[in-house]
């Protein structure tokens, strides 16, 4: 281990540890980005006396004056209530295996010491090595947040597996009802996080190997084994579509919530569909509209999370059908969309409608000129100015009808332009599977 750090000089150098993380990440090779240290041997009074400022409201955790960096004592935690709010802390003479032996996976529970020698005993360097993600102790299955974290560390490391007895203590803890004691903004933010990760996809993959994506997402549990039209969707299985289009939603806005929530939910009226008609599914746009309600009240979805994934729920085959839409088509597609006064949707629901097409089975790379063509047309009707229609003594309603009219000229021109530029030789490059693109 070559990695070094030092401590403020405010302690003794035998009393403080690099833990959690940053020694993770460092045995990786990674970037180094946030650093967390654990202070054993003193306790509150010390370390007031030290001239470093109590922070913690929970635990003992306190800024270093001049660095304002935070060092944490060492603790340990008992289980004394449902949920991860039901602990009692101690941190009197707390050792640092102690305190390692409280956390989640064996990859987290490492300390290394200013001298650069690794601590740890419970064989994270080797799981490292291995490509394991593995509990510290039975201690685990007493915080319901740690299925979420294990999901989420999935996500971020894909080539990593989950330890058998791992997931059998998550799927034990789904059982014995203690992932219901999770709260909505704890469940949201561990998605934003697996959302910003490689392969979101395995954060839900995960939940629901364990069980737990029944209870924290049930309108996406409900996807899977709907099976869809082969023809369109090779992958048949609404559930396995959906994980590959948040993965393309992934790889074409990395780290966009608002783009991967809505190709998350974009689906969710494929659950709600008549059973007898599968595997059409008509009407599923406006069929996932209240799920995709239910979901963002149940998870207080930010508003403008939520309103980017209503219109690509309610309207993603609207803008799959656009190479054969007319003018007014166009302009109805970013109205309802709110585009005008949000342009930023605009751009980001052709994101989430491209992760559509592109997320089944073989058809990764299918070209999308969708995108180009609504993206080019609305900037041209966005161009449009309603002043000059003002300055002309025009009322509101005529103002109105006035920039609808320019609008639609304006639309109708970038139509043309992109005809002209669309020349023989570049349609027959384009395979024929982008030219109708199924729900």
């Amino acid at each position: 281990m070559t990695y070094r750090w030092t401590p403020s000089a405010l302690l003794p150098s035998k009393h403080v540890f690099l833990v959690g993380g940053a020694v993770r990440d460092a045995l990786l090779g990674q970037t180094v980005r946030d650093h967390d240290y654990v202070v054993v041997g003193l306790d509150v009074e010390q370390m007031s006396a030290l001239g470093f400022e109590s922070v913690g409201k929970d635990f003992p955790v306190f800024l270093e004056p001049a660095t304002k960096e935070e060092y944490a004592l060492a603790r340990v935690e008992r289980k004394t209530g449902p949920g991860y709010h039901g602990f009692a802390m101690d941190v009197n003479g707390v050792t640092l295996e102690e305190d390692l032996a409280r956390r989640d996976l064996t990859i987290n529970a490492m300390a290394l010491s200013t001298d650069g020698t690794l601590v740890d005993p419970f064989g994270g360097q080797n799981d490292l090595n291995t490509k394991v993600l593995r509990h510290v102790s039975e201690a685990f299955s007493e915080d319901p947040l740690r299925v979420l974290r294990v999901a989420r560390f999935a996500a971020r490391y894909p080539d990593f597996t989950i330890a058998p007895e791992t997931m059998a203590l998550m799927k034990g803890m789904v059982e014995a009802g203690e992932i219901d004691h999770l709260v909505a903004e704890r469940v949201w933010l561990e998605f934003t996080k697996a959302a910003k990760t490689e392969k979101p996809s395995r954060f839900i993959a995960v939940l629901r190997e364990c069980g737990a994506l029944a209870r924290v997402l049930p309108e996406v549990d409900a996807l899977y084994t709907i099976p869809q039209v082969a023809e369109h969707h090779p992958e048949i299985d609404t559930g396995i579509h959906t994980e590959m289009v948040i993965d393309q939603a992934a790889r074409l806005a990395p780290g966009n919530i608002r783009v991967i929530f809505a190709a998350l939910t974009h689906d969710l009226g494929k659950a709600k569909t008549d059973p007898n008609a599968w595997p059409k599914h008509h009407n599923h746009e406006e069929l996932g509209l209240e799920p995709l309600e239910r979901l963002a009240k149940r998870w207080k979805i930010p508003s403008d999370v939520k309103q980017l994934a209503q219109a690509v729920c309610e309207h993603h085959l609207n803008c799959h059908r656009l190479t054969e839409s007319r003018t007014g088509t166009f302009l109805k597609l970013i109205e309802r969309i709110d585009g005008f006064r949000n342009p930023q949707r605009v751009y980001e629901f052709v994101l989430a409608c491209e992760a559509d097409a592109r997320g089944r089975l073989g058809l990764e790379n299918r070209l999308y000129p969708q995108a180009k063509m609504l993206t080019h047309i609305f900037e041209a009707a966005r161009a449009v100015s309603a002043k000059p229609f003002v300055e002309q003594g025009l009322n509101g309603l005529e103002v109105k009808e006035a920039l609808r009219d320019a609008r639609l000229r304006a639309i109708r021109q970038a139509q043309n332009e992109l005809k002209a530029a669309d020349t023989p030789a570049k349609a027959a490059e384009t395979p024929p599977a982008v030219r109708k693109v199924s729900p």
